[in-house]
């Protein structure tokens, strides 16, 4: 059941090819069995992804993308776009996770959901959240939650037009951008205290010369134009792209959750579609221990396979030693 589970959502490989590949072997497991194996997996793992979903939220800074996935629509035989929400910890937080909620949509209110925030803005979490420009979000930032931009996504609209234009204005945006990059790079490693003093001293004059760069140039641009909406992009969200500088814990941008998230664009080319949005939620709930899991440097089968045994006899008050960041190789019980 490990192996099916880990071949299918680490190694993108569909039941149906799975079926074939054990029939090769010699094990003839339909692949209606491997879906029921799954299927009872995603319920099984459930009350430990709730654990880790209660530990990102117990954090002050959290990353967020989403990413769509297809999900059949219930007896019309087609698909629609659901997305794959993801939450994860920052580079720098004492554990290392990421959390995936697929909902049947991209409406905010997943969001808010995930975050533990009511209807009407009340309650939940009230941290940082380091996100893109995406309007669902706005509304938890209505509720009180702040927001970081990411600057990665600020960059690659004028890298595009550098690319692809060879535009003169682009380059020179990109050069300005590097530099933050540049200290970054330098700084990665000290602490956040250390981060804060040095982003501070020399991040913000950096910073200071682009923004008056895109203002200055901005003023000669014609509205419309594709180097216009690229200076537009930086200059309405400057407060939050440069959050960054006056918080040691802030990333410069949201290329972790995206590098996890990336694995997923991959693995939805080979399953095709979620089957309901029952199934869809299982499936974020196994990828989510699975991706932790190596996240935090183990092997996915050993982790998936011994949680597996354990987890029937599993008391609740050590339930916490079978997260991925909690879990090591030799402690079984």
């Amino acid at each position: 059941m490990a192996h099916v589970t880990v071949a299918k959502y680490i190694d993108h490989q569909p039941l149906y090819r799975q079926e074939s590949i054990l029939g090769r072997a010699g094990f003839a497991v339909p692949r209606s069995t491997q879906a029921e194996w799954i299927g009872a997996i995603g319920v099984q793992l459930a009350p430990l992804v709730q654990a880790m979903r209660e530990d990102l939220l117990g954090r002050r800074v959290l990353h967020a993308d989403e990413t769509p996935v297809a999900m059949l629509k219930p007896g019309l035989g087609k698909t629609h776009r659901a997305y794959l929400w993801s939450y994860c910890t920052t580079v720098w937080d004492d554990i290392d996770a990421v959390v995936f909620d697929f909902a049947e949509s991209r409406a905010g209110r997943h969001a808010r959901r995930f975050l533990g925030i009511e209807e009407d803005g009340s309650g939940g979490w009230r941290g940082t959240l380091i996100c893109d420009d995406y309007s669902g979000y706005k509304q938890a930032m209505a509720a009180g939650v702040t927001e970081a931009g990411c600057m990665a996504h600020a960059r690659r609209k004028f890298h595009e037009l550098w690319a692809n234009h060879s535009s003169t204005l682009a380059e020179q945006a990109l050069k300005l951008i590097a530099t933050l990059y540049d200290i970054e790079r330098e700084i990665k490693d000290l602490s956040p205290d250390e981060r804060l003093h040095i982003r501070r001293l020399r991040a913000r004059p950096a910073a200071d010369l682009l923004h008056a760069w895109l203002m200055a140039h901005r003023q000669k641009l014609p509205d419309g134009s594709a180097t216009a909406k690229a200076m537009d992009y930086s200059l309405k969200r400057w407060v939050a792209l440069t959050r960054y500088i006056d918080d040691g814990e802030l990333s410069i941008d949201n290329n972790r959750v995206e590098n996890l998230i990336r694995p997923i664009a991959l693995g939805r080319k080979n399953w095709l579609f979620a089957g309901s949005l029952r199934a869809g939620q299982r499936a974020a709930a196994i990828m989510s221990l699975l991706h932790t899991a190596r996240l935090n440097g183990h092997d996915p089968y050993e982790y998936l396979k011994d949680v597996l045994e354990r987890l029937p006899t599993q008391r609740d008050s050590r339930l916490r030693e079978l997260l991925p960041y909690c879990w090591t190789p030799d402690s079984a019980a």
